[in-house]
């Protein structure tokens, strides 16, 4: 089965299931609780039928949970960009300092050279 079918079938039980929940809540229908508890078989097969799904479900939920946490991701556009923007800022700083140097080299410290100190 295609994995279209398989979310359209289970999108189908859990629709089925709501329906029959409402229906239960504006009483559409109903079953006195004795009958229920009368017939032990029918109530034995829901409870158990329930529980089965129940644990089922869990079971998927887990699994996906978990390939969610062990799946190797990576950087998501945001990160990958931020990721750019600090090689580009690491690359100026690198131009500058090059850049300070040959000045000084050529020119030598002047007065107005932040690094230079004088003893006043």
């Amino acid at each position: 089965m295609t994995p279209r079918r398989v979310i359209a079938f289970w999108a189908a039980v859990v629709g089925f299931l709501f329906l029959i929940e409402i229906a239960e809540l504006t009483r559409l229908f109903t079953l006195p609780l004795l009958s229920a508890l009368g017939n032990l078989i029918s109530f034995i097969f829901a409870l158990v039928f329930t529980t089965i799904l129940a644990l089922v479900g869990a079971v998927f939920i887990g699994i996906y949970i978990s390939q969610r946490m062990q799946s190797a991701g990576g950087f998501t556009v945001f990160e990958e960009e931020m990721l750019r923007m600090r090689s580009d800022v690491q690359k100026l700083r690198e131009d500058v300092a090059e850049l300070r140097q040959s000045l000084e080299a050529t020119s030598g410290p002047t007065e107005d050279d932040p690094t230079r100190r004088e003893a006043r």
